[in-house]
């Protein structure tokens, strides 16, 4: 057993990852990962808009999230991207929101196993 490895089995610690996707123009995104910092976390932060997921990665953040596509779309940017046509397949869904970013809700936080979205920014707090 590794000496970090024996420490945080005996004090309890955990190595978890955290990774935000996060825009800094967004105020509940800003709360968000002030809300995190206050609480000693400094997660990885992914400015979707500038790295956008892939389709694969997107289809693992929803089921984490426990949503479908629909579900996570920004209403007013879908209507602007044309995403807001009910007879979309999610896979369309997903190809529109891969293409355009902004049409994805914020802010998103995950673990390895586990996602929330982050509307209010307490919500966040169930992952902790």
């Amino acid at each position: 057993m590794t000496g970090g490895l024996a420490i945080q089995r005996l004090t309890g610690l955990s190595s978890l990852t955290y990774t935000l996707y996060h825009n800094p123009r967004c105020s509940k995104s800003r709360q968000t990962l002030e809300l995190l910092r206050g609480r000693g976390i400094e997660p990885v932060i992914v400015e979707y808009l500038k790295t956008p997921p892939d389709a694969a990665e997107l289809g693992r953040i929803l089921g984490l999230l426990g949503m479908t596509p629909r579900q996570l779309l920004r209403k007013r940017e879908a209507a602007e991207a044309g995403l807001d046509d009910p007879t979309l397949t999610d896979e369309a869904l997903v190809a529109g929101m891969v293409a355009t970013p902004a049409t994805i809700e914020r802010p998103i936080l995950l673990t390895g196993t586990r996602a929330v979205l982050g509307r209010p920014p307490e919500a966040v707090l169930a992952l902790l």
